[in-house]
């Protein structure tokens, strides 16, 4: 076989592959319907432990912080954390790293000390953002912000997925909720998550259960973490992605729409 037949032969392959990508049903930006998808248990937790410090636990172990408005070390993925008492009633919360702002979340008291409201905005990558109000009751706690708080509507706010063709033969799910780009490819390896919010050692691989369904594995540091079922209706309208938690007993099921 001659250099020129083999090139040809190999960039046939490569247009196949890359016209396969670009023809794949999942490919398009869908958008999150909350009203359709699980509910979900959200709780947070705010211990005084003494002086101006407190213990913060958004959901995915405590926090140690001094709330004197100053940038400190943050337990989530080499980001910096900082919490500032505007009023008795007011604190202003953000997450940063690299020196970009990943989110604010504004709280604000109610008179009687019994609801806080988190004023949250979210930014990302492509300098867009987003903005939420969560209302959370007290369960634990007399006053201030120390106690423990549930989200009392239990909705995921909409947010929007893209799914693109990646490198010919693959596809990357970019997720504007928590700023993260998973590039896979149908081969059954590992492939490195990329994003502003990923943790050191974060990877995802993706397999097709049939035409309709994919399932896509992540790790952190080799240990296999949350796995995401994408299942695409009939007609190609709507995508449902449940997430399969370590330690939970019940899925959460995302639906999304197309756009």
């Amino acid at each position: 076989m001659s250099k020129r037949t083999l090139s040809l032969l190999l960039i046939g392959g490569l247009a196949t592959a890359t016209l396969w990508a670009a023809n794949d049903p999942f490919v398009g930006e869908w958008k999150l319907s909350s009203s359709k998808s699980s509910k979900i248990f959200d709780q947070m937790k705010v211990e005084s432990i003494g002086g101006s410090k407190y213990s913060i636990d958004f959901g995915g172990g405590p926090e140690t912080i001094a709330a004197d408005g100053t940038d400190q070390p943050g337990g989530y993925g080499g980001t910096i954390l900082s919490v500032t008492v505007e009023a008795p009633d007011a604190w202003k919360v953000v997450r940063k790293k690299d020196g970009k702002v990943l989110l604010t979340a504004n709280w604000k008291l109610s008179k009687d000390g019994k609801t806080l409201t988190d004023d949250y905005t979210q930014f990302y990558a492509d300098g867009s953002s987003s903005n939420v109000k969560y209302p959370y009751k007290r369960t634990a706690g007399t006053s201030g912000f120390a106690g423990t708080w549930e989200n009392t509507t239990g909705e995921i706010p909409a947010f929007v997925m893209k799914v693109q063709p990646y490198e010919g033969d693959g596809l990357s799910f970019i997720d504007s909720s928590d700023g993260v780009t998973r590039n896979v490819k149908f081969d059954g390896k590992d492939y490195p998550n990329v994003g502003a919010n990923v943790p050191v050692g974060s990877t995802s691989s993706v397999r097709r259960v049939n035409e309709h369904t994919l399932e896509i594995t992540g790790k952190s540091n080799g240990k296999v973490g949350v796995t995401r079922e994408i299942a695409l209706s009939s007609d190609g309208k709507t995508l449902t992605m449940t997430l399969h938690i370590p330690g939970q007993t019940e899925p959460i099921a995302l639906v999304f729409d197309r756009q």
